[in-house]
């Protein structure tokens, strides 16, 4: 206790030099533990269900667990075949958005639909009330109805906690529903990064949305396992494939399909959940979590060189002592005693600003229409690396001058001022600043290159113009599915009439956010999809005025019109590129008029043959999925030509404003549409925030990297300024009798910037190396630029020479206005 009280009385009695420690050693543990903890939360943490480790998702060959669906009737027959496994359950992985209706009010909550053992099989608890059970999972919900399960959050938010929440009526859709539970609070469903409010029995679905009743062979549900105890998952991979073909020729549709379910079952671990967003912040996380490493490592260097510098002004104090009778080990354990003081404080103060920093990154990942829900709560995982972090910081910038203070010798009490500094040190401190150089290099080049990114991707042309265009998602449950089409086709007939409207076209799915996924296999008409080399597209099926709507021009033969009815040969639009691949060396327009076997591909599934279509025009490539991905081959087929029930209760019209704002017709087009059918749910999305939100991940990205490189030129700013400043006032003396010896104040100038010049060039040199080395790693992270970008590269190291020589010059300029008659009187 008493080498702490002396440790907070030294570090009191220099306030500036402490506090630049803690907020260097703050920023850099806070920055490292608020992306830990998003890693944590995102990557590592395991979902708050019973031994998460036992549960595994099934998937079909190398398909991913989300998009292997199947129907009841293959659920069924897996859970018959449990040799492997404790438990099974299925639900519908995608939360939709749902009315919800109680006491008068109406909400919009997301919905999913689960199976009766979905909480038993997870092991959960319910808050309140109970959970539905197999029981309940009947058609038509058995006695009492349809059951409901609601979130902690809903129960709280809307409900007030109220404690006879089990037994309300409530209405969801337009289905009466009693709501029978509340889900534990720490759980939020089974999609990291997102949250649900309701679950209700699958087999209910039918109740729940009459107009797109699934029977059992139609595949919309997500599988989930709970091995036993002493299997392994391989072991159970191996039990479920034996049983594959009893599995298919059980849930076999009534139209046979070429390859239906014959890839090879998979088990996927799935302890740690399901995320959309962990497949998209993987590598960016860990890549900033490798740049908030650095600049640990630039913060550390920096408070060891203001701890040597300390050090080497207490010189003569610690050789007193030492002549006093202190051992050299307790002159050790008290400089590590200061250095641990810092490094506490540092991690107090970091832990504030992590907490506030974190936060602000998921805020910066949300948009008003899909909120990102991280538990950012601590765990033992990131107590953990707080603590590793701590330690770390403490042998990094408390070695070293702990044991530069045990060298000291008596003799230097009797020397004036201490002397100077030891040849020792000064190597010491000349690593430290080449380190440092060089560790903020390598933060400078790699603000530079994401910067560089997001600007590129910021002009990658879209082929539509988002500045004059709002999207509408729009749902219609009520609406039998056989209905739907022409419904849609009505809703943008009104639209287009409204004031002020230039163009409006639907589609189920939009660039960007398209929610439907598949390759479609594109061959001449009377041949069949090859297995390998075909050519592959995305499809989208499109009402008339879509494309202009977008301000995507037809570069050859015509747009849809009235002509394309399901009465009359089916036809299709093709992208530029498309064209490109199936005309090579001629004309795209060449390939107006031709016609093409287009057949639905998938591992699940197999083969679906789709049909012939001819092509009558030929639109400009767009941006579809991604705007880092090239515009990919397309297909645009008219929505009026399908003759099938629409299955999902969501669309999408895009609506061109005829001048200003597309925001100001948000009234005339609710009115338009309720005009048509009143009980549409809709929400407005103006395009240019679309694409604002595709780019949410390199835009966070390179705000982080560009705040990163920004602080770390800042610290070695200080740290340079500090240990030029503490060099001038230790040769003090030697610069003062050089003076009376006739050298010019310039030519001091010139030798302090000069040995700063060649710290720097040293730490740039090393710093250029470690880029070109480690920037091929995050690679692909970069876009339209090289990770060894030589304008990169050389604009990092005038950045940091120009920063270097701007903390240099004043104590240049101190030292060449030192007066020598001052020094030589030892004054």
């Amino acid at each position: 206790m008493s080498d702490l009280r002396l440790a907070l009385r030294t570090l009191r009695a220099a306030p500036i030099v402490t506090a630049a420690a803690v907020l260097s050693l703050a920023l850099g543990i806070g920055a490292n533990t608020a992306i830990f903890s998003l890693v944590d939360s995102l990557l590592l943490r395991p979902l708050p269900v019973a031994e998460p480790e036992r549960l595994v998702g099934l998937s079909f060959g190398s398909a991913s667990v989300e998009t292997s669906d199947v129907g009841f009737a293959a659920f069924d027959e897996i859970r018959r075949h449990d040799d492997a496994f404790s438990g099974a359950f299925a639900f519908s992985h995608c939360c939709t958005q749902a009315p919800l209706t109680f006491g008068g009010e109406r909400w919009t909550v997301g919905r999913f639909f689960a199976s009766g053992d979905f909480f038993s099989t997870l092991g959960l608890s319910p808050a309140a009330g109970r959970f539905f059970t197999a029981a309940d999972d009947v058609a038509g919900g058995g006695d009492g109805g349809v059951k409901a399960v609601i979130s902690y959050r809903l129960w709280r938010e809307r409900f007030g906690g109220r404690s006879d929440i089990a037994g309300q009526p409530a209405v969801l859709e337009r289905t009466p529903v009693t709501i029978v539970g509340v889900a534990p609070r720490a759980f939020l469903g089974l999609d990291v990064g997102s949250r649900f409010d309701i679950v209700v029995p699958a087999r209910t679905e039918p109740t729940v949305l009459p107009s797109i009743a699934f029977d059992d062979s139609t595949s919309w549900l997500t599988v989930m396992l709970r091995l036993r105890p002493s299997v392994s998952r391989e072991a159970a991979e191996r039990s479920l494939r034996a049983a594959q073909p009893q599995i298919r020729a059980a849930s076999r549709p009534r139209s046979p399909r070429a390859g239906f379910m014959t890839a090879p079952f998979t088990l996927t671990p799935i302890g740690r959940g399901m995320s959309s967003l962990r497949a998209r912040f993987e590598r960016p996380l860990v890549a900033l979590l490798t740049v908030v490493a650095v600049v640990l490592l630039v913060a550390c260097a920096n408070v060891a060189n203001l701890q040597l510098a300390r050090g080497a002004g207490r010189r003569r104090e610690l050789s007193v002592r030492v002549a006093l009778g202190a051992s050299r080990a307790r002159l050790a354990r008290q400089m590590l005693a200061e250095s641990a003081t810092l490094a506490a404080a540092g991690t107090i103060a970091g832990i504030v600003f992590a907490r506030w920093a974190a936060r602000a990154i998921v805020v910066q990942l949300s948009s008003a229409d899909e909120p990102v829900v991280l538990d950012l709560t601590p765990d033992w995982r990131l107590l953990g690396f707080m603590s590793a972090v701590m330690a770390v910081c403490l042998l990094l910038f408390g070695i070293v001058p702990a044991m530069r203070a045990a060298e000291v010798a008596p003799i230097d009490a009797l020397k004036e001022h201490g002397g100077a500094p030891a040849a020792a040190a000064g190597r010491w401190t000349a690593a430290l600043v080449v380190s440092q150089v060089a560790l903020s290099l390598l933060l400078v080049v790699a603000a530079g290159l994401f910067v560089a990114t997001f600007t590129r991707l910021t002009r990658v042309p879209l082929g539509f113009d988002p500045s004059r265009s709002m999207v509408v998602a729009l749902t219609a449950p009520t609406v039998p599915a056989a209905e739907r089409n022409a419904l849609y086709h009505r809703l943008i007939r009104a639209v287009s009439e409204s004031p002020g409207v230039a163009h409006a076209g639907g589609t189920l799915n939009p660039p960007l956010t398209a929610p439907l996924h598949g390759d479609i296999v594109v061959t001449p008409a009377g041949t069949s999809a090859p297995r390998a080399n075909a050519v592959i597209a995305e499809y989208s099926d499109i009402t008339p005025g879509w494309l202009a709507a977008y301000g995507t021009a037809v570069r050859a033969g015509r747009d849809f019109d009235d002509r394309d009815r399901v009465s009359t040969p089916p036809v299709m639009i093709v992208n530029e590129r498309l064209a490109r691949r199936l005309r090579a060396g001629a004309s795209a327009a060449s390939l107006v008029g031709a016609s093409l076997m287009l057949t639905f591909r998938s591992e699940q599934s197999g083969d679906i043959p789709i049909g012939i279509r001819t092509v009558v025009g030929i639109a400009e490539d767009a941006v579809f999925r991604s705007i880092r991905s090239p515009a990919p081959p397309m297909i645009y087929a008219p929505l009026a030509q399908r003759s099938d029930p629409m299955l999902w209760t969501y669309f999408y019209i895009t609506v061109q404003a005829a001048a200003g704002s597309p925001a100001l017709l948000v009234n005339s087009i609710t009115t338009a549409m309720h005009s048509v059918n009143a009980d549409l749910t809709l929400a407005f999305h103006p395009l240019e925030a679309q694409v604002s939100e595709s780019l949410a991940q390199d835009r966070l990205v390179a705000w982080l990297a560009g705040f990163f490189g920004a602080l770390a030129l800042l610290l070695a700013a200080l740290g340079l300024y500090g240990v030029t400043a503490q060099a001038v006032a230790q040769r003090r003396t030697e610069i003062g009798v050089r003076m009376a010896l006739g050298a010019a104040p310039a030519r001091i100038v010139r030798q302090v910037l000069g040995r700063v010049a060649a710290l720097v060039a040293a730490g740039v040199g090393l710093g250029i190396v470690a880029s070109v080395w480690l920037a091929r790693f995050a690679a692909a992270l970069f876009y339209g630029i090289g990770p060894r970008d030589p304008a990169t590269l050389a604009g990092a190291a005038i950045a940091l020479a120009a920063v270097a020589a701007a903390a240099a010059w004043a104590p240049a300029r101190r030292a060449s206005s030192i007066d020598p008659a001052q020094v030589l009187r030892g004054n």
